[in-house]
């Protein structure tokens, strides 16, 4: 008998509804950026933010999905455990990730020589790792 593979994405899963950071009118956030990693860009407010920005969680759709620039909704799951892309520093197990500023996940710096990955800046712990794709994560 083997192992069954298990799926815990979204399990302990957590929903906000906020509004999508925009430049010059345009919304940030498109549907091509859903599954990536947002952050928080104002209040109550989210986009893909800037290199090692703290992590808010992951992009899962908009309300309205059809409205123009300015009136949807970024849905973002903010807990829970979900996959997200992963760059370099590719993280590994049990560390702490941060954006990159362009939709994908990466370890966090150190803060000193005894601070482990992650420090005060990072949020969540990393469970499994996908090669250099991904990472699946528990958001807590």
């Amino acid at each position: 008998m083997t192992v069954r593979n298990q799926n815990l994405d979204a399990i302990g899963a957590v929903y906000a509804t906020l509004d999508i950071y925009q430049d010059a009118g345009v919304d940030q956030l498109t549907d091509d950026d859903i599954g990536k990693a947002v952050t928080l860009t104002d209040n109550y407010e989210c986009g893909l933010g800037s290199d090692g920005d703290l992590l808010l969680g992951r992009l899962m759709g908009f309300s309205p999905y059809d409205a123009n620039d300015g009136q949807r909704k970024a849905v973002v799951q903010i807990t829970g455990v979900m996959t997200l892309p992963i760059v370099e520093t590719y993280p590994t197990l049990g560390d702490r990730i941060v954006v990159d500023g362009a939709g994908s996940i990466k370890q966090a710096p150190a803060l000193t020589g005894y601070d482990p990955a992650g420090g005060t800046v990072a949020r969540g712990t990393v469970v499994s790792v996908s090669g250099t794709s991904t990472a699946t994560i528990l958001l807590n």
